[in-house]
């Protein structure tokens, strides 16, 4: 523990965009065929250096089949809230959950990235039983410990009750036990984000594992099986205050990303698909009047395709969707990033009006039917998947995996890993690096990226800019 508070804990998001760049990136790194073990990937990203984008260390995990997905730190600028009792923790170990093994692993950073080690390993026995929910997904630091979402919940399938999201420690980590007091209609669950000083925590839906574990499940897509509701809740007392059904069409709620300055009560949604016409869609919610509200205020269409290009799974249908895997919000809240994983395009939207987005900016790289190379000349397959921006937002990096059952479904033909990086604009416009690319060792996918020092998907201020 320091006698000082992390020097990359900031308490706004003004001052966390003035903090030094970025020196390493981590990735995880998952065997879709669980012959070898998951990874996590040290990078380089010190563009003077001489292993810039380079994988300068790798830490590989002792078991096999964890399917790495997403993961986070274990504590962030929210340990800076007057709630927290632990204001002088450090920026240290990675939380990276097994969401198929449903296992953790706690990774040290210190005393040097490039040395990066396990340090404890909590077996999904511990998890089971102190909070009855499987399959953990997202890793959120918050004032009280860390925050651990889930997809499932008891039982071998997942689906012996509702998924949820639990509590750990953050400096033993142990498992503490289930957050929710009172969760109101929630019975699925994918992601979730907060504003502290506001007291409200957002949360949204995907599906059950049998719908994902094996791959997406055609006829519960197109019966609008999948998630399409966002729940909001009271932070402190740990309850369900309001649910918004989106309309069933608009299947797979996912990611969400409220504006890092907590004077500004809005954030947004991405959704996968709708059923109707395969489009993807961004909401804006907001709060008004003490309840929450939230419109479609951005859609992206399909685009068609000949038969001959498109998987077995889209053949019938003519057109690639958009598939809106992920979103990232800059960390002044001007620009948010939308991957389209199926269309192979990174868009960047100008959301200071946060209810009329306007295009600022796009990039193509890979796709089903596209397939764009990389500037460099190099084939990307997949297409843009996890978004992490730097914190003064001049880079974007992003992977190209979804997850393993589903990357063989849409792309069949194999989604080698790879990471790239595109510099953005002040003003808006993106241009994809041609001197960054990651290689990755063979037999692996690339998923979520972290950067060292925090970054705009990770840390939730207290304090507002100035």
């Amino acid at each position: 523990m320091n006698i000082r508070p992390d020097p990359t804990f900031h308490a706004s998001p003004k001052l966390a965009m003035e903090a030094p760049p970025e020196s390493f990136a981590y990735t995880v790194l998952l065997s879709p065929d669980f012959s070898k073990p998951d990874a996590l990937a040290v990078i380089d990203v010190k563009p003077d250096s001489q292993s810039y984008g380079q994988v300068v260390h790798t830490v590989t995990m002792p078991n096999k089949g964890d399917e790495f997905h997403h993961f986070g730190w274990n504590a962030c600028s929210s340990a800076l809230s007057p709630l927290t009792g632990h204001a002088f923790l450090e920026r240290r170990y990675l939380i990276i959950p097994g969401m198929r093994s449903s296992r953790i692993y706690i990774v040290d950073t210190k005393p040097d990235p490039t040395k990066a080690a396990i340090h404890k390993i909590i077996e999904p026995e511990e998890i089971f039983r102190k909070t009855g929910y499987s399959r953990p997904h997202t890793v959120h630091c918050g004032p009280e410990g860390i925050y651990i979402s889930t997809l499932g919940g008891g039982g071998k399938n997942g689906t012996d009750g509702p998924p949820g999201v639990f509590i750990m420690d953050c400096e033993t980590f142990e498992v503490l036990g289930r957050w929710e007091l009172d969760r109101g209609p929630q019975t699925l669950h994918y992601d979730f984000w907060w504003n502290l000083p506001r007291d409200y925590m957002v949360t949204s839906e995907w599906a059950l594992p049998p719908q994902f574990e094996n791959g997406i499940v055609p006829e519960d897509l197109l019966s609008n099986k999948y998630g399409h509701r966002i729940h909001f809740w009271d932070l402190r007392a740990r309850r369900n205050v309001q649910t918004i059904d989106l309309g069933a069409n608009h299947q797979m709620a996912l990611e969400v990303r409220p504006a890092h300055d907590p004077v500004r009560e809005y954030g947004f949604l991405g959704v996968v698909v709708d059923t109707t016409n395969l489009e993807g869609s961004i909401w804006t919610w907001w709060r008004e009047g003490g309840k929450f509200h939230i419109e479609k205020t951005a859609t992206i269409p399909p685009e068609p395709a000949a038969k001959e290009q498109l998987p077995p799974l889209l053949q019938g249908f003519g057109a690639v969707p958009p598939l809106v895997s992920d979103i990232d919000l800059s960390m002044d809240d001007k620009f948010l990033y939308v991957a389209c994983w199926g269309t192979g395009e990174m868009r960047q939207y100008d959301v200071r009006e946060p209810r009329k987005p306007k295009l600022a900016g796009s990039v193509h790289i890979g796709g089903i039917a596209r397939r764009t190379p990389h500037p460099n000349g190099k084939a990307f397959a997949g297409g843009p998947q996890m978004v992490e921006i730097s914190r003064d937002g001049k880079r974007v990096y992003w992977t190209n995996s979804l997850y393993s059952t589903w990357d063989n479904q849409f792309y069949p033909d194999g989604v080698p890993g790879a990471m790239v990086m595109a510099n953005a604009k002040p003003d808006g416009g993106l241009e994809l690096a041609k001197d960054y690319w990651v290689n990755f060792p063979d037999g692996y996918r690339a998923h979520q990226v972290r950067l060292d020092g925090g970054d705009c998907s990770t840390d939730s201020f207290c304090y507002p800019s100035v």
